[in-house]
Order: C-alpha cells, then structure tokens, then sequence
C-alpha cells in the first residue's frame, strides 16, 4: 500500500512537472496544449495554491514547486524503503 501511495506521488510529480514546463511557452487557446494545460493546472493548483500563500514572493520566480517536490521526496522515500 506504501509503494502505491509513493508510485502516486511520483505521478503527482511528473504532472507538476509538466505544468512548470508548459508555462515556459504561450499556449494558443483552445488548442491542445492549453487543455492539458488546464488539466495539470486543475490537479496541481490545490497545493500549489497555499504553499504559495505561505512562502514569501522572490521577485518574478514562483519558488512553491521546489517546496511541493522536496515534500513528495521527503513522504515517498518515507513510505517506501
């Protein structure tokens, strides 16, 4: 049950991962990059949201993914050994 719940973060991961990379272009609207765009912003924006809230702001950089990967690091190296 451990290693499903770390294989689930990781996913998690790759899926903020993803939106992080996606923000670096402009995205058309309607196309098919802004859908999945607007899918991975749907899953990753509840915790990005008020980790952001909590973190002071360094200028231009949104440094809350750098903290959400190091708490998935943290919990799935925990959970399974």
């Amino acid at each position: 049950m451990g290693c499903l719940l770390a294989q689930l973060l990781q996913i998690y991961s790759i899926c903020l991962f993803g939106r992080i990379i996606l923000s670096w272009f402009p995205l058309a609207p309607g196309g098919a990059m802004a859908s999945i765009f607007g899918v991975l912003y749907t899953i990753t924006e509840p915790v990005l949201g008020p980790v952001r809230r909590v973190m002071p702001s360094v200028g231009m950089i949104d440094l809350s993914p750098i903290v959400v990967f190091i708490v998935i690091n943290i919990v799935s190296s925990s959970i399974c050994r």
